[in-house]
């Protein structure tokens, strides 16, 4: 099985084309109501929705790069207010946030080889059947 994507609210689409452009996505499909982005690295894409609900979905969108400070820097020279800079965290990944123009939160993250084999890594999966 594969991820295919994930899709984040948004209230003016737009606005956030421009952001996701800005960070350095391509769009690959664009319509009033929906698009979608490749990454720029790997094949991976997420799209957005407008949505006229409120919401506050509680997702977090990780984005992995192994440049994360470099990029960062880009970033912030590009006007991006990060509400966190990169910071190494206690579950070993370096990690920056910013939030979309609809408060989707973004984590921008380096983890190296701890992102699949942490040293607390599950030796077997204990609920398989």
């Amino acid at each position: 099985m594969n991820l295919n994507q994930i899709t984040l609210p948004v209230k003016n689409i737009e606005e956030s084309i421009r952001f996701y452009i800005n960070l350095g996505f391509e769009l690959i499909v664009d319509t009033p109501h929906y698009t979608r982005f490749s990454c720029p690295e790997g094949d991976a894409t997420f799209s957005l929705s407008v949505t006229d609900q409120k919401f506050n979905n509680g997702a977090v969108i990780y984005f992995e790069l192994e440049t994360l400070d470099q990029y960062i820097k880009k970033l912030q020279k590009k006007g991006f207010n990060f509400a966190q800079l990169p910071t190494d965290q206690r579950y070993l990944w370096r990690e920056a946030i910013l939030f979309d123009p609809d408060n989707n939160q973004l984590k921008f993250y380096w983890a190296g080889e701890n992102r699949l084999n942490p040293p607390w890594k599950v030796k077997h999966n204990r609920r398989s059947t």
